[in-house]
């Protein structure tokens, strides 16, 4: 009872609003009805609710269109995210470009099956990519893609889900039959990478896992790590930025334009520097242990002192250089006062 008293309470508040242009009030009024008729949230709505509100309301597209113009106008006119700029609406707008989509997300995603999962450095560049093509396949514009988050992705009932920072959701529907979306594995074996580098932040070690993988434990992410960059950039050696920097909408691009055209590149197996033995390890831990040098510490000792050698006195030429400088100084002012 007080779910519909609070509908009609939105709905007129909502019909009173003189703000919304008389050209869209009756197309609002119609959502409103839906929204009541439904108990659905009229104010703010969900891109869900508004793409099954258009599908019940076949009508021409230019009609269509200015029905979800009109929800948009308001929710803006109210302070709240437009349910119109999703992707599941503009699909229902206009059929060829879902049609148009639909044949380039299932190109992109065969493309993502085919890339290197192991090997170094062909195994970090094909997991990065392979989530990069994923989350096109979505529709997802490549400005929103770059600006993701590691916390803005999650798995809902086998369904990868991601959140842009604008609040707007897309995703990859599982195949009928399946239990879980490709795309998951896909973000996985990403999301992988990146705890390695949480608990490991080196790369020769990265190598050596991608070389000879061991499972790593992926936990919840802390605050610091949900606000780093999904997608990094990674230079030819395999190396990805100290603090992970983001990706550019421009690289994204490129890269993806690159699979398309079957221009991706292959790239040459690096060694690896060090190798780690497991057989004393029946766990498959790392060997971070590093052999110093029996003569580490007297290199050093004479190091140092070679430097103090080299440095003594020069106390005494800084000491010079200041004295000179004052002098000058002395003169420019004496110069400046005759003046």
């Amino acid at each position: 009872m007080s779910t519909a008293k609070e509908h009609n309470d939105t709905r007129q508040e909502s019909l009173s609003e003189r703000a919304i242009p008389a050209r869209y009030r009756h197309d609002w009024a119609l959502f409103v009805d839906w929204c009541t008729a439904t108990d659905q949230p009229c104010l703010p709505a969900t891109p869900e609710a508004l793409a099954l509100f258009l599908r019940e309301h076949p009508a021409a597209p230019a009609t269509l269109r200015r029905r979800v113009s009109a929800i948009n106008t308001v929710h803006t006119r109210r302070g709240h995210p437009a349910p119109g700029r999703n992707e599941t609406v503009r699909r229902r707008l206009d059929a060829a470009r879902a049609v148009r989509l639909d044949r380039l997300a299932s190109l992109l995603l065969c493309k993502a099956a085919e890339l290197p999962t192991t090997g170094w450095p062909s195994g970090l560049f094909g997991r990065r990519d392979a989530l990069l093509l994923t989350l096109a396949a979505t529709g997802m514009p490549f400005a929103q893609l770059a600006r993701l988050r590691r916390g803005d992705i999650h798995v809902d009932a086998g369904t990868l889900v991601a959140t842009t920072t604008g609040g707007e959701r897309f995703w990859l529907t599982p195949e009928s039959g399946s239990g879980a979306s490709a795309a998951v594995a896909v973000f996985r074996r990403w999301a992988e990478i990146l705890a390695f580098l949480d608990a490991y932040p080196n790369t020769d070690l990265l190598a050596q896992h991608l070389t000879d993988p061991v499972e790593v434990a992926q936990g919840t992410l802390t605050d610091r790590q949900a606000r780093q960059p999904l997608l990094a950039p990674i230079d030819r050696w395999g190396h990805l930025p100290l603090m992970l920097q983001p990706m550019t909408a421009q690289s994204i691009a490129l890269i993806v334009r690159d699979h398309l055209a079957g221009r991706g590149r292959a790239r040459t197996p690096l060694p690896l520097r060090k190798q780690r033995d497991r057989d004393d390890d029946p766990h498959g831990r790392l060997d971070t242990e590093i052999d110093l040098d029996p003569h580490y510490y007297e290199r050093g000792i004479a190091a140092r002192r070679s430097a103090h050698d080299s440095l003594d006195g020069l106390a005494d030429v800084f000491d010079e250089i200041e004295d000179r400088a004052d002098a000058l100084l002395e003169e420019l002012l004496t110069v400046l006062g005759a003046t």
